[in-house]
């Protein structure tokens, strides 16, 4: 990876300042980064809007903060409204800059997803990421709707016996303008999408694969390496979605075998990973996103729309 990628683009005003609590090898802590170099290179400014979860955790305790920007702190499940409020007022008093949501997946799949689809049945005016660590990090490493099947969690410590929620299909299906899946292990990616994003009007879904040492018990250097593998595998695509129903996959799987990517997580027992049925699964979602991709071009789907 580009180290000048990670590289905080502000010392005196960054989003997020040196110093902060969160922990080693924390793929948020890298997505806030990433992000923040993209709000820079497009000369545009944000307010964040933190349900409960790692984000706002790292903010800190009052009255000192981590974050160099205006930030509100939110209820797990309020973050989609309380951005749209503040859009709302953003967008009636002509003031410049971007209503960003930074969610978890716990306030995202699962206990948000309510007043997220609202948002985005309104087409609000947001950018709502979610950094997905596939787990309740914040409150003591409990399964959420997007921890992968097989993993031991604080609630299943035998193994998740359900897969993980398929989110992008439901953002897709409101039809907003645009979705897109991001990785910090890709950071070109990355900024031309955040790029893509804040060029755009109305409601905007960003799904960051985020890596958490914690809860998936691997080791801090290798959360990179983890995330990048997922891309690689097909078990995270990077793709993107324009009004729900043109896909466009940027990143092909190079055929990379998902053994390393397990291996690497204690969380996840060897003898009980179904490795056949991962690449089986990883091969057949690609095939569905490709012939989506190919739906699009063909200019297929157009009656999804918004009117």
């Amino acid at each position: 990876m580009n180290a000048t990628a990670l590289r905080p683009s502000r010392t005196d005003d960054c989003l997020l300042r040196p110093g902060n609590t969160n922990c080693g090898g924390c793929g948020m802590s890298i997505g806030l980064t990433m992000l923040d170099r993209a709000l820079a290179e497009a000369g545009q400014s944000c307010s964040l809007v933190i349900p409960a979860c790692c984000g706002i955790v790292t903010a800190g305790a009052f009255p000192t903060t981590s974050y160099g920007v205006p930030t509100i702190a939110t209820t797990f499940a309020s973050s989609p409204a309380v951005a749209s409020g503040v859009a709302a007022i953003r967008d009636l008093n002509d003031e410049p800059g971007q209503v960003i949501c930074w969610a978890g997946d716990g306030g995202t799949y699962d206990i948000g997803l309510g007043t997220l689809s609202a948002a985005a049945e309104r087409n609000e005016n947001i950018i709502y990421i979610c950094y997905d660590n596939e787990i309740y990090g914040n409150t003591g490493g409990q399964r959420s709707s997007a921890t992968p099947l097989g993993a031991r969690t604080s609630t299943t410590p035998w193994g998740k016996s359900e897969g993980k929620k398929d989110v992008m299909s439901i953002m897709a299906a409101h039809r907003i303008p645009y979705a897109a899946t991001l990785s910090v292990a890709h950071p070109e990616d990355f900024a031309r999408k955040m790029s893509t994003a804040l060029s755009i009007k109305g409601m905007r879904f960003l799904l960051l694969h985020s890596p958490c040492p914690t809860g998936w018990k691997s080791e801090p250097e290798d959360s990179v390496k983890l995330v990048r593998l997922a891309v690689a595998s097909g078990l995270f695509p990077l793709y993107e979605v324009f009004d729900g129903f043109s896909y466009q996959i940027n990143v092909e799987p190079d055929e990379t075998d998902p053994a390393e990517y397990f291996h690497l997580q204690r969380r996840f027992a060897d003898e009980e990973i179904n490795l056949d049925g991962i690449r089986q699964y990883c091969s057949n979602r690609m095939q569905r996103l490709r012939a989506l991709a190919e739906q699009g071009s063909a200019g297929g789907g157009s009656e999804l729309q918004r009117g």
